[in-house]
């Protein structure tokens, strides 16, 4: 049975430590933007880290490797990017990570990154998306170098998996996207009673991950673009018709970009 660690560190950054087998010390990082806390979390559960995985190339996914490999000489596992080096195993979407004990399906998601991948493991329920700044609970990264119908694809593509899945993202952004998704729906009730709870986790200091997918079909807006009301505010804030789900869409991520 998969254990995952939660990271948190730098600003608003989650790293995730995967643990597959309970009786073994060996674990995996994902996206291990400091070495530091990945090390101190390690040594609190009396951890051997065997591998490094990457979702992409920006700096607060990255910049840990060096240091955690002068400790541990272990693989990196990540996208065929010329701007993540350290990349021993080259993933594309579509392959199959298989590691000692723990088995993850690669996809392709593109939209925030070219580069962008996401890994699912399904070997125990429920099933687990490690996502990167593809998707947030509640929204999702901004669009660094794809487009709005490469990204909305990526997008669909997460929403079409089991409503069950637990969704591990990268950053604690789940309250400023909710209070964003409540200008878009405000009489979208599931929203609402979702924004009262994050505000109670968050006063607390808690994470509010993982999330699901069905509580994010039901509550982000950037996978609701083809409802009417999505449609609607998008419009009303751009200012004209939008022909298509991309370009509603493309709407709320550049309003949101400037909220």
């Amino acid at each position: 049975m998969l254990t995952v660690y939660s990271i948190p560190a730098l600003e608003s950054n989650y790293f995730w430590l995967l643990q597959p087998v309970p009786e073994k010390p060996d674990a995996y990082i994902l996206d291990p933007g400091d070495a530091q806390p990945v090390l101190d979390c390690l040594r609190r559960h009396q951890l051997n880290l065997a591998g490094i995985i990457i979702t992409h190339h920006h700096w607060d996914h990255t910049d840990g490797i060096n240091d955690l490999l002068a400790q541990f000489p272990v693989s990196v596992y990540g996208p065929d990017s010329q701007r993540i080096p350290q990349v021993t195993h080259k993933l594309h979407g579509g392959d199959t990570l298989e590691l000692p004990d723990l088995q993850l399906d690669v996809l392709a998601v593109p939209g925030h990154t070219l580069d962008h991948l996401a890994y699912l493991h399904t070997d125990s329920e429920p099933t687990k998306l490690f996502c990167g700044d593809s998707l947030f609970a509640g929204g999702c990264g901004r669009m660094f170098e794809g487009q709005p119908e490469q990204m909305l694809a990526s997008l669909n593509k997460l929403a079409a998996l089991p409503e069950n899945t637990l969704i591990y993202c990268s950053h604690e952004y789940t309250l400023a996207n909710l209070q964003f998704a409540l200008k878009i729906e405000p009489d979208n009730k599931a929203l609402t009673d979702r924004l009262q709870q994050t505000q109670q986790l968050r006063q607390q200091h808690l994470s509010t991950l993982p999330s699901t997918i069905a509580l994010e079909r039901r509550t982000n807006p950037f996978l609701r673009c083809h409802l009417p009301t999505v449609k609607a505010a998008a419009e009303r804030h751009a200012g004209t018709l939008l022909t298509s789900d991309a370009d509603v869409f493309g709407a709320i991520r550049r309003w949101k970009d400037q909220a």
